[in-house]
């Protein structure tokens, strides 16, 4: 939550240690540093008020301790570089600190704070400053943007205790800087102790004091521990090396008068990163969560003691620059990720030994279709993929290890798959139903001729989603054609489900449904329309018994006067046969036609 105020998220690292470095709780007496301080015991109450009676300076408000700071501390530093600076302030989880940082060489001239946070720690954080968080979280709000320095620069940097809790805080330097600049980013010039700042260092080094000074006669060493400042029995030299956390003390005898210098001392443990696996990033998936990782790299070590960050190269690793988001956008094919783990006391002690490679396998591809029908003459149906993958493996619910599969009955059937690299598995599923269909059988065609709008249906024997064809043209799902042109044509019946088509030949013509041939001059004769489109057609009538009545060949088409050699023919139902030269170039018998027609006197 925002208490007030802006943030912007970034990165790096700090050390906290169970000891007591040097604190001010004012501007006037602000500690001087150029490197990362060992922790503090806390602090308490704000001594003076720094800003005068003042509601606000940059984001930070009056507190209710009536002035804007509550239980503060001052700093100061100076840069000794050009680049990219930032700072990590570490404490307890359960605590709420804020701070402002101020551009300025006089504290009666902070002006406005270059970069400022006050936002509250409801997520539990254990950092806060500017850059980038070093466990790689890019979602902590206590997080300023970068600084771009130049070399000469004065900062002073006021850190405040906004929760009851108030164990204490480190502070650690981060950025780049330090990678092209590492002995000379900050100036240590500031400091006036003869001892020098305080020293972070990590179990296994010696870090050596050097209190060298003309005309002394002799050095007395003291260390505390917590006990109080004693003797280091037997230590008068000018330098003392030591191994051991403690606040170090040097008197300096000489004729003009004695020098009394102190300097904390932290040695923080070096962390040992555990071997990790390989693992993998399935095609899909936007992101891989690298956090997952955590436990296998710090092993049994305590996770409240060490940072884990993951890095793209081993340089960024050593330098503990670039920290990788936890989640990671995953890459094309294999990527080596590079562990750092570092003491929460001091990032300077770390291991980047471990690494591991993150596979983005391709997850199967499965395109086959969902559906498959069992035909009615073939028991059988093939599903699946048509052939095997490299380093695929495929099991579907019947038990069947090949890719593809022959089923003999209707039901639905599961496909896994499973891509494998180096031990590493990324799988898919499909279902396929299987459903029956049979092949078309044409029951009947029915032709009406409406002569203006001749029009064809066909009638299936069986239901199914079947779908049909007027001679070359398009497949329709509907059964009906209209606006059929008269003569010969070939209806196609298609399952679209792969059991087969069946074809028909018609023939589309017209005729009048009653001739009467009175004299009257209408209707005199009974013809049909249409057959100058078939090839030497021939027309045969018939009564109802069968007998044959007219043989009506291609060059006798006037029609059918209704009589029989000469003489008329009584009013009664007649039939025809229509019969032409078919593509093969057979006569064949037109089909379909309802062949009936009346003769009225």
């Amino acid at each position: 939550m925002n208490r007030f105020g802006t943030c912007v998220l970034l990165l790096f690292f700090l050390g906290i240690y169970a000891s007591w470095a040097q604190i001010s709780p004012d501007c006037g007496n602000a500690v001087p540093i150029c490197n990362n301080t060992p922790v503090n015991g806390g602090t308490a109450g704000f001594g003076s008020d720094d800003f005068g009676g003042a509601t606000r300076t940059g984001c930070l408000e009056q507190t209710l301790s009536g002035a804007i700071e509550s239980n503060s501390a001052w700093y100061r530093f100076r840069t000794g570089a050009s680049g990219q600076l930032g700072f990590n302030i570490g404490f307890d989880v359960s605590e709420d600190w804020d701070f402002a940082l101020y551009k300025a060489s006089d504290c009666n001239n902070l002006g406005d704070p270059v970069r400022c946070n006050f936002f509250d720690n409801s997520d539990g954080n254990s950092f806060l400053g500017v850059g980038q968080d070093p466990t790689g979280d890019t979602e902590n709000f206590q997080y300023e943007a970068w600084l771009d320095v130049a070399p000469g620069e004065d900062y002073y940097l006021l850190i405040n205790n906004f929760s009851n809790a108030n164990s204490g805080f480190s502070i650690q330097f981060s950025g780049n800087i330090f990678v092209t600049n590492p002995y000379d980013a900050l100036d240590c010039s500031i400091i006036n102790n003869l001892l020098g700042p305080p020293i972070s260092a990590c179990n296994g080094e010696i870090v050596t004091l050097d209190a060298t000074t003309a005309n002394a006669t002799i050095y007395n060493w003291f260390r505390d521990t917590g006990t109080g400042f004693q003797t280091v029995s037997g230590e008068h030299n000018a330098t003392l090396s030591v191994s051991a956390s403690a606040v170090y003390r040097v008197e300096v005898v000489s004729p003009t008068g004695n020098i009394i210098s102190e300097a904390q001392v932290a040695f923080s443990v070096v962390p040992t990163a555990f071997p990790t696996t390989d693992d993998a990033s399935c095609s899909g998936t936007d992101t891989y969560d690298l956090s997952q990782k955590d436990a296998e790299v710090l092993g049994t070590q305590d996770p409240n003691a060490f940072v884990v960050s993951y890095h793209s190269s081993l340089g960024d690793a050593n330098n503990g620059v670039n920290v990788l988001p936890k989640q990671h956008p995953t890459q094309t094919g294999v990527e080596i990720i590079f562990v750092r783990v570092s003491s929460l006391d001091n990032p300077n002690c770390f291991d980047v030994s471990e690494q591991f490679q993150l596979i983005n396998l391709e997850s199967p591809i499965l395109d086959f279709p969902s559906e498959a029908f069992l035909c009615e003459d073939n028991g059988s149906v093939y599903i699946g993929s048509p052939s095997p993958l490299v380093n695929h493996t495929y099991s579907w619910d019947t038990g069947e290890t090949t890719a593809g599969i022959t089923v003999y009955q209707t039901g639905t059937y599961t496909l896994t798959a499973t891509h494998s690299q180096a031990g590493l598995n990324c799988t898919s599923t499909q279902t396929v139903t299987v459903s029956s269909s049979n092949p078309p059988v044409i029951s009947d065609i029915e032709i009406h001729d409406l002569q203006k709008n001749n029009t064809v249906t066909v009638i299936m024997e069986d239901q199914g989603d079947f779908e049909y064809q007027l001679d070359t043209g398009s497949f329709q799902v509907q059964n009906t054609f209209d606006n059929v042109s008269p003569g010969m044509h070939r209806l196609t019946v298609n399952d679209p489900n792969g059991c087969g088509s069946v074809s028909e030949d018609i023939v589309v013509v017209g005729f009048p449904k009653f001739f009467s041939p009175n004299g009257d001059n209408r209707n005199e004769t009974w013809h049909i329309e249409g057959i100058s489109n078939l090839e030497r057609p021939e027309i045969f009538i018939f009564d109802r018994y069968g007998k044959l009545l007219r043989h009506i060949v291609a060059d006798d088409m006037m029609g059918w006067d209704g009589t029989m050699g000469g003489k008329p023919l009584p009013g009664a139902d007649y039939w025809f046969k229509l019969t032409y030269i078919d593509a093969n170039g057979e006569r064949a018998t037109a089909k379909y036609i309802n062949n009936h027609f009346s003769l009225k006197r």
